[in-house]
């Protein structure tokens, strides 16, 4: 009875462990590092056949969700850029670093809302180890230094390296550029270059509850350090991702495009800074908004609510690939 037990126990486990996907079942790579003794999960995109060759990094920035970078069902493969990459493989390798404590893969029907991985799903709280470390710096210096180790890969062409953030992965990006001098390119795409927090604030105006908002930046600001467990961004990732990257933007003298909805909350603020670099004469700047599409670039119909049915990314994308040729 014992034996028959375990042969079921043993044929069950090979079905499930079968059943699990791995990133190379849908053509990706995916390498393994460690970065102040953190596990770093890290998914390279390469045109089919071309893996090997010699080709500069497309390096994109997540935005602020704890997602798993590759997502599937029994259909196949979710999106893992907003955008189709295929037209960014001729010229580049893709990179994308998973979340820390977050599964690098994952089927969909396991995650929660909005394809997020949490250890308490019923509270919607992520892991730990990610809450501790889902803070700008974090990010920031783990990613140089993973770039750092790609570069002494064979098939990474160190001559050109492009690195793009949408949402909070803007801000990751822009600082990142800030301290990495071999970034030759930023792509700086549905962020606020003076911070998240304006941002809300401009929502909760249109909201009639900018009081409330206000009492929780006071909150943030006296607790900037505190890693709290409650769901949802701790005062320290609020209050990292709250700084403004104007000034790190314009220490940059590397060609910088901004893309942007003209009804995102942060627009004005992207139309501000465009008239800053104007004034200054800071040349190297490209700024392109979208009219009437939102934070990800959906119009919003007669309810203000985006309409998904009409996707505006590839054209976004398509935009980034002439601006970079160009």
């Amino acid at each position: 009875m014992k034996i028959k037990i375990l042969i079921i126990m043993f044929l069950v486990s090979k079905i499930y462990a079968h059943s699990q996907k791995i990133p190379e079942d849908f053509g990706y790579r995916h390498l393994s590092f460690k970065y102040q003794n953190d596990p770093v999960d890290v998914i390279i995109i390469s045109k089919k056949g071309e893996e090997r060759i010699a080709k500069p990094l497309f390096f994109f920035c997540q935005g602020s969700l704890p997602q798993p970078v590759v997502k599937y069902d029994e259909k196949g493969l979710y999106g893992t850029l907003p955008f189709n990459e295929a037209p960014f493989l001729d010229e580049f390798h893709i990179v994308i670093i998973a979340k820390p404590f977050i599964p690098v893969i994952a089927n969909v029907n396991k995650l929660g809302r909005d394809f997020m991985y949490f250890r308490d799903y019923e509270n919607e709280i992520p892991p730990k180890g990610y809450i501790e470390r889902n803070y700008l710096d974090y990010y920031v210096f783990r990613n140089n230094f993973i770039l750092k180790q790609l570069f002494r890969e064979r098939w990474v062409r160190n001559s050109k390296l492009l690195v793009a953030g949408h949402s909070e992965g803007s801000s990751v990006a822009a600082k990142m550029a800030s301290l990495n001098k071999k970034i030759t390119q930023l792509i700086y795409s549905g962020g606020n270059p003076f911070g998240r927090i304006t941002s809300m604030l401009a929502q909760s105006k249109a909201e009639n509850n900018e009081e409330a908002t206000l009492d929780y930046w006071k909150t943030v600001v006296e607790n900037a350090n505190e890693v709290n467990y409650s769901g949802g961004d701790s005062f320290k990732a609020t209050y990292s991702f709250s700084l403004p990257q104007r000034e790190n933007l314009l220490g940059l003298k590397i060609p910088v495009l901004i893309t942007y909805g003209d009804k995102d909350w942060a627009a004005p603020y992207n139309d501000l800074f465009q008239i800053e670099m104007i004034r200054d004469k800071k040349d190297n700047f490209t700024f392109v908004d979208y009219p009437d599409l939102e934070h990800n670039f959906f119009p919003l119909d007669e309810n203000g609510k985006p309409d998904f049915d009409q996707y505006n990314w590839d054209k976004v994308a398509g935009d980034w690939l002439e601006w970079m040729k160009n």
